[in-house]
């Protein structure tokens, strides 16, 4: 898939408040600092689309981008950042939780996994909650360029065999890095693949 055209649309809080179109929708959500908007920047070819910050969990909203007129990606909050209050991580779940719930054009989640790290037990416990609710997601280990290329396979091995003790089936999964543009083109045509299969049960 190339993208010809990605256009910042809307942000809210709330599902409702969210374009009122029958377009797909494809969701991107990680713990803060897992490097999100570089990766949505490096996917769409827009150095600015999502604002990337030194400073974790900068994004606190249901953020809409309309990409080629046919789809919309969707930047949500971070989950994991320790240092918030615990009324506003109470605010941000529930923003998170009622996205992915209730939003029924939501077609895939991709969940963001920081390629360098050990198996983290939030990541693990958000994983378990969208299998628990039936939600349909891919995986995408991001910064790989910060290390070398036997570590994070390593590293995406690891967690794997730990998904494997609960999954039967596994979702899919890509290494990224944002830097080196690595898995833009794998996750795009992922993209493209699920669209062409949803235009092609609307036809029949």
């Amino acid at each position: 898939m190339k993208i010809k055209s990605a256009e910042f649309i809307m942000s809210n809080t709330q599902p409702e408040k969210c374009p009122q179109t029958n377009l797909p929708e494809y969701a991107f959500i990680g713990r803060s600092n897992v490097g999100k908007s570089s990766l949505i920047n490096m996917l769409t070819g827009k150095s600015n689309l999502a604002m990337t910050s030194a400073t974790p969990g900068k994004t606190l909203l249901i953020n809409h981008f309309l990409i080629n007129e046919a789809w919309y990606l969707v930047d949500l909050p971070g989950y994991g950042y320790a240092q918030r209050g615990k009324k506003m991580v109470g605010k941000i779940k529930e923003i998170i939780e009622s996205y992915i719930l209730r939003r029924i054009q939501m077609t895939c989640l991709f969940v963001l996994i920081d390629s360098r790290l050990t198996p983290q037990k939030n990541d693990l416990q958000f994983i378990e909650w969208l299998g628990e609710n039936g939600i349909p997601f891919a995986i995408i280990f991001t910064k790989t360029d910060k290390q070398s290329k036997t570590r994070t396979d390593v590293n995406i091995k690891n967690f794997i065999s730990v998904l494997k003790e609960q999954w039967e089936e596994l979702p899919p999964y890509f290494a990224s890095s944002s830097l080196k543009k690595t898995g833009k083109e794998e996750i795009l045509d992922y993209i493209e693949s699920i669209n062409s299969s949803i235009a092609g049960n609307n036809g029949k």
